[in-house]
């Protein structure tokens, strides 16, 4: 269980083999993985991350419902 802004949620955290470290999910956000080289950055990864997702899950249906603008920008490519 990892603690966020937006509240506790289940943090599944698996050992990775071939690059070490841990991966880490949260079952119950969409789009919450992340990896750390140990548990606690692997925990604060994660905490990143689903407050991160909630973040944008918020943004997308304000957009969506009409309360703000999302203008596209070109972004100029560097080779």
């Amino acid at each position: 269980m990892v603690k966020t802004r937006y509240g506790s949620f289940t943090a599944v955290f698996e050992p990775e083999t071939d690059m070490g470290g841990y991966v880490v999910t949260a079952p119950k956000v969409q789009g919450a993985v992340s990896w750390g080289k140990n548990l606690a950055q692997a925990k604060k990864m994660i905490i990143e991350s689903i407050e991160c997702a909630i973040e944008g899950e918020i943004i997308f249906a304000a957009a969506q419902a009409g309360q703000i603008t999302i203008r596209k920008q070109k972004i100029p490519a560097f080779a």
